[in-house]
């Protein structure tokens, strides 16, 4: 059987056109895809507004969204930052971490995200000791997002060491990271790899930084990604004292150590890029690696603006995530992406909006290896959300400016329709799995301070 979703515009990359019928095989995936249908056909289900593919969170730290507010009392840097998420890490259970993520991810179906990628490193009990199931933490978010609705690919996270020290070993982690570690990269990909893909759910690997994986293990965690064909991510270059630790410790940039180790490549993707030299942008580019912006991150730690243009023209493709939550919108990290730029070099129309739509939705499921979403055409997953375009924020525009209407002027509130798999999670802005959302969000944040 198949089931018929009516757009009363869609986004068919790079144009909008009116009245688009979506047809929805059995299997969740799109089957036809029809224009010019002026009107419903019988018994479809009309979505009103400006029906997109769904968007891709590439990079998500589930927890750091009890971080909200929070962290916004008094100053401070990165570091000081740090500390207050080390301190909410330390209350997490598998029990208490699955209520927050099912929040966290229903936060995001009403955004508008289908597919999350969890850069996930909080693997074991405080004090290191590991739990009966040494994965019951990343199994807490792969429940947690079949209970939102949305797919997710589990980033399992290598993390042993609490920085730089020499060129052959890391220092010890603290006793707040002791729960991060698996002691040695072997010793975490023999737990990762009892993880499996499931229906909504992909298994990828992660290095957390070049402080976190001594040098000369990095290869164990880029052989094991290279094995199973899975994404592999890694918090890059994001702060001037990583650069500066590793070039006193390696004698080279962490984009240059990645390289000789092989951890780039085209499933690799860099999240922030920030703080990159022009080689690190050729080895970054000439590899294929990604990079994953995450704006509304970026400036709320005062990071800096990455040079994603460069990036871009480098060959590296572009992709886009919440990953602290100050907010979740991946309307405003799109459009974020393209304002920092005009701020940093005084000219305006980096991307088009079609381009940032494309960062948010098909380039973001590639870098999570959803290769087969992020677009509406046949035999693509049938997942989409749909943003009104007679809000407040998107009233007065020609729907033909639909795609610059969603990246420069809506926000996530505006979206009305979320569809995974041809289900629909989100009707007429409230989520049908779980109708609370809000009170679900307070009671799993409260729990935790």
């Amino acid at each position: 059987m198949t089931h018929t979703y009516w757009a009363e515009h869609a986004w068919l990359d790079p144009v909008v056109e009116p009245g688009v019928a979506l047809d929805v095989g059995a299997d969740g995936r799109i089957a036809a895809v029809r224009t010019g249908v002026e009107t419903p056909p019988p018994g479809a289900t009309v979505l009103r507004g400006l029906t997109l593919p769904g968007l891709a969170n590439a990079h998500s730290h589930a927890f750091h969204r009890a971080l909200r507010s929070t962290v916004q009392v008094g100053s401070g840097t990165f570091w000081t930052w740090r500390e207050v998420m080390y301190s909410v890490a330390d209350r997490l259970t598998p029990e208490t971490y699955h209520a927050l993520a099912r929040a966290v991810y229903a936060e995001m179906a009403l955004a508008g995200v289908t597919a999350v990628g969890e850069f996930h490193y909080l693997h074991h009990a405080p004090g290191g000791k590991r739990y009966a199931d040494p994965n019951a933490m990343g199994e807490a978010l792969i429940a947690a997002a079949a209970d939102a609705g949305i797919r997710i690919t589990l980033l399992d996270t290598a993390y042993v060491a609490s920085g730089l020290r020499d060129a052959a070993e890391g220092a010890p982690p603290d006793h707040h990271q002791l729960r991060f570690s698996d002691g040695t990269a072997e010793a975490w990909a023999e737990r990762a790899a009892l993880l499996k893909d499931r229906e909504h759910a992909r298994i990828g690997a992660a290095v957390h930084s070049v402080r976190a994986v001594p040098a000369r293990q990095l290869g164990t965690v880029a052989e094991w990604a290279g094995s199973r064909g899975a994404p592999l991510h890694v918090h890059l270059s994001e702060q001037t004292a990583e650069n500066e630790a590793c070039l006193a410790v390696h004698g080279c940039t962490p984009t240059r150590l990645l390289a000789d180790h092989g951890v780039l490549g085209a499933r690799t993707t860099g999240v922030h890029n920030t703080h990159l030299t022009d080689e690190d942008i050729a080895l970054i580019g000439g590899s294929g690696t990604g990079t994953c912006m995450c704006p509304t991150t970026e400036r709320d730690l005062a990071d800096g603006i990455g040079p994603a243009p460069a990036l871009q023209r480098a060959g590296s493709p572009l992709s886009l995530g919440s990953d602290s939550h100050a907010v979740i919108d991946l309307f405003e990290e799109a459009r974020a992406m393209e304002l920092n730029e005009r701020l940093r070099s005084h000219t305006r129309g980096h991307w088009t909006a079609a381009a940032l739509l494309r960062a948010a939705s098909a380039d973001g499921h590639a870098a999570l290896g959803w290769g087969d979403a992020g677009a509406l055409v046949p035999g693509a997953l049938a997942d989409f959300a749909t943003v009104a375009l007679d809000s407040v924020r998107t009233a007065g525009a020609a729907a033909r400016l639909g795609a610059e209407v969603a990246v420069f002027a809506a926000s996530g509130a505006d979206v009305r329709h979320t569809v995974v798999g041809g289900r629909h999670v989100v009707r007429d802005g409230a989520h049908t799995l779980l109708p609370d959302v809000p009170s679900a969000l307070t009671h799993a944040v409260t729990a935790l301070h």
